[in-house]
């Protein structure tokens, strides 16, 4: 098949969107589709990322309308696209004009069934595949994942036509098979609970700078002395020199790793992460690692809430202080003989098994044709 994504990273969107899109074409790739990207040039676009893979890339260029820097703590999701709909989709179009194009993948918030429509109409385009997160708006598609805990079919029923399947819920999260692999070696290392090595990673931007704020708060309470921060950005990250000079001054054991190719494997040997509250979350379950998330974009909040009621993370009140919100908290980890982290990291593995990838790819086989139910 020749598959076609449709997706966007930035400073401001994140890298989420991409990485996931990523983690599919790697999967077809390997049952031997071809994948070609479509991406818009904001800055911190990836586009490296994805050549460096080994996928074909075009860049729609920057029209000089740029994502308003609060959109991500706003509903106005039309304002990450840096384009008008109608243009974005006719540029789309023009570049894969002489392709026949059997699965369109759309992740992004500003595009919609309007904008899916104008492709479809101008191309030929036999399925698309919708990934959401939101369920706030149409879309005209063959096949929806939104991999979201307390995430149901139903509440696609009025937004995608009544043939489309809606594959809904973490069982369908799009892993890399890196953490499939690792899963087995996680879970036995948390056989026995301690806290010795956390992980601090925000996605690869963090471009409030949540990171600073996590360690200062934590050197600043004590008492971690003994435990090894890992730390881990982006090479895009705006903040990365700040975190960097805290390295030199804070009285913490601590590493600052950028673009590492290892995640699962790090994070398989972390007693507890606290991260975003994305995409990387359903990383953290399959390997079964306890989390304190921090909520980063609005669109984060939901998935979130639903994490911390299933006992599977913890969610730090950043409004109350992170002093108060998370350092604390730690202390009461190690007080307990980490008896709360080994209780998060048995319900955080029952979320996800990290084989999403294969079900979303059966689906789509079977929707084109080349699989049987």
């Amino acid at each position: 098949m020749n598959v076609v994504f449709r997706a966007d990273a930035s400073l401001l969107i994140g890298s989420g969107h991409l990485m996931r899109c990523l983690a599919l074409a790697s999967s077809l790739r390997d049952d031997g589709h071809e994948c070609l990207f479509v991406c818009r040039e904001h800055e911190g676009h990836l586009g490296k990322r994805i050549t460096s893979a080994g996928f074909e890339l075009v860049l729609l260029t920057s029209a000089g309308s740029k994502p308003k820097p609060d959109c991500l703590a706003s509903t106005d999701y039309k304002s990450w696209l840096g384009s008008s709909l109608a243009d974005d989709a006719l540029e789309t179009a023009a570049c894969l004009v002489n392709r026949c194009v059997d699965w369109l993948v759309v992740d992004h918030y500003a595009l919609d069934a309007e904008w899916e429509k104008l492709v479809v109409e101008h191309l030929e385009v036999e399925h698309v595949l919708v990934i959401d997160d939101l369920a706030n708006r149409d879309h005209q598609c063959d096949l929806l994942v939104d991999q979201n805990l307390g995430r149901f079919e139903e509440a696609y029923n009025d937004l995608i036509p009544s043939a489309a399947v809606c594959l809904a819920g973490p069982k369908y999260a799009l892993l890399r098979s890196e953490f499939l692999r690792w899963r087995p070696v996680s879970l036995q290392y948390r056989s026995e609970a301690k806290l010795q090595r956390i992980m601090i990673s925000l996605g690869g931007v963090d471009a409030d700078n949540v990171t600073s704020q996590i360690l200062t708060a934590v050197a600043e309470h004590g008492g971690f002395s003994g435990i090894e921060f890992d730390v881990v950005l982006g090479e895009r990250a705006p903040h990365l020199q700040q975190v960097r000079e805290l390295q030199q001054h804070l009285p913490l054991k601590m590493t600052v790793s950028v673009n590492v190719s290892n995640m699962a494997e790090r994070m398989s040997h972390a007693d507890l992460v606290i991260g975003a509250a994305g995409g990387s979350a359903w990383e953290r379950c399959c390997l079964g690692v306890p989390t304190a998330l921090v909520i980063l974009a609005e669109n984060q909040r939901a998935g979130a809430v639903a994490l911390s009621a299933s006992g599977a993370a913890y969610l730090i009140a950043m409004e109350k202080g992170l002093s108060h919100s998370l350092a604390e908290w730690l202390e009461r980890m190690k007080s307990d003989n980490c008896a709360a982290l080994e209780a998060m990291s048995r319900v955080a593995s029952q979320i996800c098994d990290g084989q999403g990838l294969d079900r979303v790819l059966h689906h789509m086989l079977k929707i084109s044709g080349g699989g049987n139910a």
